[in-house]
């Protein structure tokens, strides 16, 4: 365990000796006015572009302008095949195999058509159980799925809500709620990591649990892909969904991910929604009025694959399997450790940390609740180049990324947030 320190000296010296310090030169940092690297702290939202990325979309341009149609076999990477790349790179990082996981769609979408095939209410089980402050995208969908299959959302939606005076789930307390009332839910979809607390759930125990109670488990790991180590396959979670533009760095609303547990494809009747790139690649161009679906999660696709989309996600994603996961998880539960130690050594009652401090239950993000003059903080702290952001109605996110942020950001920062409580 590392023993934190407070003056810069420690700040400095722990980024002399980090192994993950050179991949932040493959990365694009925002600059201040003064022309000096702001203090990116948003990696939560939108993470920054490497500097591979417009080589690998030009690269795909010029196959264009080169190849026209033919770029579907020829070039530097055929498009027929570009996202069986994304599928291989993909799989270390969420912990499944390359064949059950495809790049497709946006996120929202993704969790639509799982929901087609996952969500199969009848009788008495109907109900989704999901977290109470799930990411506003995910509570309309969710509802949205429930009213589609004439149900009222009241009635079908089971809300996990955290006990009175706190701010994140208990394990416990959600194992027990599946227990009590998972005869009665046909689904179980939750956030990996809690997009507002930066909480991190126990995946694993969670399957478990539902599976347990004749329960589909699925989650959205918009927060956890490439934050936080998976296992998707051997936790047996059903299915999964994921952006690319946060941990990732894809690039704005570019491509998602999504896992489809291999002993899924196998149900014949299983519904889903169906499109010709879903058909199997040997007879796609045959034709045929007839769906005969991929292997794997393949099978879930619906259109053409966007090329020019794929390529910021492609050489993203080969920069997180550079740097390894076990690697980054290391640095980020060290980065977390010392930021939660510089802010604890303010005493200050201005603020409180909502984020667990327990290093199996958080990931990058510290969401800090403001007790006082908090919206007025946060402009402070962006008119200083901090990059971060506010959620409502008292909460300024901060989340070092261990593949391009320094531990001197985080004591920069800190230094910064003091001089904004007076």
């Amino acid at each position: 365990m590392t023993t934190y320190q407070t003056g810069r000296d420690f700040a400095v010296r722990m980024d002399r000796e980090d192994a993950l310090a050179p991949y932040r030169a493959q990365f694009h940092i925002p600059q201040t006015a003064e022309g000096k690297d702001s203090i990116y702290f948003l990696g939560n939202s939108l993470g920054l572009q490497p500097k591979t990325a417009q080589d690998e979309v030009l690269a795909v341009l010029d196959d264009w302008k080169t190849h026209g149609i033919q770029g579907f076999y020829k070039g530097h990477a055929p498009w027929l095949t570009y996202n069986q790349a994304l599928s291989d790179l993909y799989a270390p990082i969420v912990g499944g195999k390359p064949s059950e996981i495809v790049a497709m769609n946006t996120l929202s979408v993704n969790l639509h058509l799982m929901m087609a095939s996952f969500y199969r209410p009848s009788g008495k089980r109907f109900k989704i159980m999901a977290e109470k402050s799930a990411f506003p995208s995910d509570q309309y969908a969710i509802k949205s799925q429930i009213k589609f299959h004439g149900f009222d959302p009241a009635e079908g939606l089971i809300e996990l809500n955290p006990r009175a005076g706190e701010k994140t789930l208990r394990t416990e307390d959600i194992i027990e709620a599946i227990a009590t009332q998972g005869e009665s839910v046909a689904l179980i979809l939750i956030g990996g990591v809690n997009y507002y607390t930066g909480q991190l759930f126990d995946m694993a125990a969670i399957t478990r649990a539902g599976h347990d109670k004749g329960c589909v488990v699925g989650f959205d790991l918009a927060h956890a892909a490439g934050n936080v180590p998976l296992a998707l396959h051997d936790w047996d979670v059903d299915f999964a969904c994921w952006c690319s533009y946060k941990y990732l760095n894809g690039g704005p609303a570019s491509i998602a991910g999504a896992f489809v547990h291999d002993r899924h494809p196998q149900e014949l009747d299983l519904p889903r929604f169906a499109g010709w790139w879903g058909h199997e690649q040997e007879t796609r161009f045959l034709m045929s009025p007839d769906f005969k679906p991929s292997p794997g999660a393949a099978g879930w696709q619906l259109s053409n694959a966007p090329v020019l989309s794929l390529a910021p996600v492609k050489t993203a994603l080969e920069i997180s399997n550079q740097a390894g996961m076990d690697a980054l998880r290391g640095k980020s539960l060290a980065m977390a450790g010392y930021l939660e130690f510089l802010l604890n050594g303010l005493n200050s009652d201005a603020f409180t940390i909502m984020t667990p401090s327990d290093p199996q239950a958080r990931g990058c993000q510290s969401s800090i609740v403001m007790r006082e003059n908090g919206k007025a903080t946060h402009e402070a702290l962006m008119a200083a180049g901090v990059y971060c952001d506010w959620r409502e109605p008292d909460c300024i996110r901060i989340a070092p990324v261990p593949l391009y942020n320094r531990f001197e950001d985080i004591y920069d920062f800190v230094q910064i947030f003091a001089g904004c409580q007076g």
